[in-house]
């Protein structure tokens, strides 16, 4: 697709929205790639077929933002007036006005020629949930917050109700957490095998077992060199997350020394949600159960993705639904733990039926939390590689609507949600809890709430600056192989931490 951004009398750093229009048009047009041709538009565009013209005209009292939309069906121009003071505020306020204008008149225009309205209208944001919970904050009412959604960016009713509700959970977490609190993270980048859909860092544990063991070994260390930082600062650990890949992949042993490491340095007196992910039922045995309950583990993730025998199959897990049976049968047999469990709309060889009996299968099992993905095509999956045939975007809708109807039938709630690149029909993932489950960790996580301390392979920490809520993040290297090559600098990085967890409570 064809993209000019052009202005008749307004100075604007064009390059600049160039994101923000890409953004929309991955959102109307999937499959399309941007180019942006050095020379002007055209004087006659009646040949366009496959193309974008956004005007900035800056008038006495306001500014139209114009999208001149071509396809093939016809054409349509969007516009979108402000007041055109706005263009005299401080830089920033500027770029926030003209973004939010571009994407909306792309979208007016867009969606006009598809003649239909997009689930999450003209938001393209992976956190849809912040609009509804900065709204509430700044004194809003459920009911306002929910129609600047819906009449502002052209949400769904059913998305902006979605959206609400997750976001008064998340200014419940807000209120819950105290200034002197961090969550940790854990990355244990090791898995059995590859799903076919997964783009996560992760190594197939047969074929690199001389690693773990040192990945191990290094973890440890660089867990204490977290300790010591977050005790000299005076600072505790609210939630601690072990991720991955999957953290069952290792053996009792090796579980045993990384948790007995978090339980030596980390300060976690305070700690009320301490999750791991036990993930793949072919990793799950009683023994590793058995070391999660010995060390303050309260929150286990047993993810099926899917309960049909042969869509696992052309996921590529070697299990099947009775394996994900036991394996839920074991993790309530050893310990009190709450239970999230994953599914995923729109997998090669489902469709509503399927996930239907899926989510049935689930809910039959009553597990405290049910995270609803929808499948997003990741560069680096073997699913985008093989190009396998996948059920519609309709078909997707059909089955998270049907999904959503079961899961508030069953008494959930949904109380985190977060969006993707490339998903299937644009939709996003949903995390529903039982009443008095909600996972802090991920609300926190997924809403930037506050702080999040990153360890292992792939770690991302998130560090919010006390005041402004700047957002900085540091990333551990991806690989097993750089992580021990750089453990010295992943510690030395740690202990270097100690400044900025002083200053989050101004000390």
């Amino acid at each position: 697709m064809r993209l000019w951004l052009t202005s008749d009398n307004v100075d604007w750093d064009a390059e600049r929205y160039h994101y923000a229009a890409e953004q929309m048009m991955l959102t109307l047009f999937p499959g399309e790639k941007p180019e942006y041709p050095d020379d002007p538009p055209p004087q006659s565009l009646a040949k366009e077929k496959n193309a974008v013209v956004f005007t900035l005209h800056r008038g006495k009292k306001l500014t139209n933002m114009c999208a001149l939309v071509f396809r093939a069906n016809g054409w349509y121009n969007g516009v979108v007036r402000f007041p055109s003071e706005k263009l005299d505020e401080a830089p920033e306020e500027v770029y926030h006005t003209v973004q939010r204008a571009l994407k909306q008149a792309f979208y007016n225009a867009g969606s006009a020629l598809l003649g239909r309205d997009l689930p999450w209208g003209s938001l393209t944001g992976v956190r849809p949930t912040k609009l509804p919970t900065r709204a509430l904050w700044a004194g809003a009412t459920p009911k306002q917050a929910q129609k600047e959604l819906e009449k502002t960016y052209h949400v769904s009713p059913l998305r902006a109700q979605l959206a609400l509700d997750c976001a008064q959970h998340s200014v419940a977490a807000k209120s819950a957490l105290r200034p002197e609190e961090v969550s940790v993270y854990v990355g244990i980048p090791f898995c059995p095998s590859r799903c076919v859909y997964c783009s996560f860092v992760s190594a197939a544990v047969d074929k690199c077992l001389p690693l773990v063991e040192s990945f191990v070994e290094g973890l440890c260390r660089e867990t204490e060199a977290l300790g010591k930082a977050l005790r000299d600062a005076g600072r505790s650990v609210r939630t601690v997350y072990v991720g991955g890949g999957t953290p069952t992949t290792l053996s009792p042993q090796q579980l045993e020394s990384v948790f007995s490491a978090m339980e030596a340095h980390l300060p976690l007196d305070g700690c009320t949600e301490f999750t791991a992910e036990a993930g793949r039922p072919d990793t799950i045995t009683p023994e590793k159960l058995a070391v999660l309950a010995r060390h303050r583990v309260n929150r286990v993730s047993v993810n099926p993705q899917s309960m049909d025998d042969a869509v696992l199959a052309q996921m590529g897990r070697p299990h099947t639904g009775d394996d994900i049976r036991r394996a839920y049968a074991q993790v309530r047999a050893a310990g009190d733990f709450a239970v999230n469990m994953d599914l995923i709309a729109g997998l090669p060889g489902d469709g509503p039926e399927g996930f239907a009996a899926s989510l049935e299968a689930v809910l039959d099992m009553a597990p405290e939390n049910v995270t609803v993905h929808t499948l997003a095509l990741k560069k680096g999956s073997r699913l985008m590689e093989e190009h396998k045939a996948l059920p519609t975007g309709g078909a997707v809708e059909e089955m998270l609507d049907a999904a959503w109807t079961a899961l508030r039938a069953a008494g959930y709630e949904p109380y985190y949600l977060y969006r993707q690149k490339y998903m299937s029909g644009s939709f996003e993932n949903v995390g529903w809890t039982k009443p008095g489950f909600a996972s802090l960790y991920n609300i926190a996580m997924m809403e930037e709430l506050h702080t999040i301390l990153a360890l292992g392979g792939g770690g991302v920490t998130k560090l919010v600056w006390p005041g402004t809520g700047k957002l900085e993040r540091v990333v551990n290297p991806k690989y097993p192989q750089e992580y021990l090559r750089d453990i010295d600098k992943i510690c030395r990085e740690k202990a270097a931490l100690t400044p900025f967890l002083l200053e989050m409570k101004g000390d």
